[in-house]
């Protein structure tokens, strides 16, 4: 690492310890910008080889080209966190990036979600899907690529499908259906029951019939697959099961992105600010790039249709310290997630402030405001994130033949199906399954509609 960002990054360090911040041990890595790239693209800098991971870096590359996205670091959660900064960046950027990481650790380390997933998965995701990508790679070569691809396509297609309140390890459902609890006696019943009689012959014992299977609604797929799948190779099931670790350790990220990208917003302005042993022309150029990352839409544009979650956030959080305190932001910090960040703290002025708004697209391409309303607003801002952000898929019932019946829960989430991308999943679903799936959803016009693979 560069001797002088080294040095800065050990001063940075100590400040954040004198004003507060708490956080496991950061271990920060220069790396070139293609190896950022495939880092920020995969999610992981060592992750299970697939194609769909090759496309995503392609898009990466054409958005980099036409100047929509520029990647600074990227940090991953854990004891040690792990900090990768761009060795193209400049030393004020990597100075502000690093001071950045800081508040992440700050974030992860306290927040309630990240601890739970973190303590889940043994603070090692690193480690742990190194181990996933090994184990593939001999798989690919014991039972070749086209085997292992047909299995990954399914798992990856359903990656957003778990469900984030069950634990990690889960038990397969009861094979027996428990038996029922006896009615409670009364005294004069159990007095009656002592008087001197020939003895009643024992009832005989209900048979005890197996449950159905699920229970009950299992939106978890991924781990429904691996535990029934008719036919499954423990290689398999181990594919579908890695998938799923993978996938809960990153739903804090995801749950959290505005909260988090704004927490570290508002440490890495506050310990630039503090820094009085960085020379003037750094902090300066620093603090242009602080400017940079929190405005609300990009250079040269007046409004945007989209929230960038760096201002959003680094807007409350600033808003929170100034009304309530830092002991209150810190409150909210360990105990919130964006849904109630955004609903408990995003106020009417802020909303204004912010020109925040929602908007409809018409049939002939115009873009028209729709409403300023706050509650609009604020669901707008959250949509996209309700369960994971995909579709409400349950497993409904496990035929006696095999047959896997998924329900969408369209009522309840509010959003229609792709029915061509849907039923290009049930296909990577039924290679995996081997016997007939059923999805059971509604049509554009909200008549049933079943999708079969």
């Amino acid at each position: 690492m560069n001797e002088a960002l080294g040095a800065y990054i050990e001063a940075l360090e100590r400040l954040a310890h004198r004003l507060g911040l708490d956080y496991h041990p950061v271990d920060f890595e220069l790396v070139p910008a293609t190896l950022m790239t495939e880092i920020a693209v995969y999610g992981l800098p060592v992750r299970m080889a697939h194609w769909s991971f090759g496309v995503r870096y392609i898009h990466q590359l054409v958005r980099q080209s036409m100047g929509h996205s520029r990647i600074f670091e990227v940090m991953f959660p854990g004891d040690p966190c792990r900090a990768y900064l761009m060795d193209g960046n400049t030393l004020a950027e990597n100075t502000l990036v690093a001071a950045h990481v800081l508040g992440h650790a700050d974030f992860a380390k306290n927040n309630t979600l990240f601890a739970r997933f973190h303590e889940m998965a043994g603070g090692n995701i690193i480690e742990m899907a190194a181990a996933h990508a090994r184990r593939i790679d001999r798989a690919i070569e014991e039972f070749g690529l086209e085997r292992v691809e047909a299995v990954l396509d399914a798992a990856l297609a359903l990656e957003s499908h778990v469900d984030v309140d069950q634990p990690l390890h889960r038990e397969p459902y009861p094979a027996r259906a428990p038996r029922p609890k006896a009615e409670p006696k009364d005294a004069f019943r159990e007095r009656f029951e002592r008087l001197p009689d020939e003895p009643a012959p024992e009832p005989p014992a209900a048979p005890q019939q197996r449950p159905p299977l699920p229970p009950h609604p299992e939106r978890d797929l991924l781990w429904f697959i691996a535990q029934y799948g008719p036919e499954l190779e423990q290689w398999e099931r181990d594919v579908f099961l890695s998938v799923r670790a993978e996938s809960l350790y990153f739903y804090p990220v995801f749950a959290c992105q505005i909260m988090n990208e704004g927490w570290a917003s508002y440490w890495h302005a506050r310990l630039l600010r503090e820094a009085d042993f960085l020379p003037q022309d750094l902090y300066l150029s620093s603090i242009k790039s602080h400017s940079d990352v929190v405005r609300p839409f990009a250079a040269g544009e007046q409004s945007a249709l989209a929230v960038n979650p760096y201002h959003l956030g680094f807007t409350l959080w600033e808003h929170i310290v100034e009304q309530h305190g830092l002991a209150r932001a810190r409150e909210v910090c360990r105990d919130e997630d964006d849904f109630g960040f955004v609903r408990n703290y995003l106020d009417r002025d802020l909303a204004e402030q912010m020109d925040l708004f929602t908007y409809e697209g018409r049939p002939d391409g115009e873009v028209r405001l729709a409403r300023r309303d706050l509650d609009a607003v604020r669901e707008a801002i959250l949509a996209p994130k309700f369960n994971y952000g995909a579709p409400r898929i349950a497993v409904a019932e496990l035929q006696t033949d095999g047959t896997l019946r998924l329900d969408h829960d369209h009522a309840g989430d509010g959003r229609g199906l792709d029915a061509a991308r849907a039923s290009k999943v049930l296909e990577y679903v039924h290679r995996v399954w081997r016997r007939p799936v059923r999805l059971v959803t509604v049509g554009g016009r909200q008549e049933p509609l079943e999708l079969t693979a």
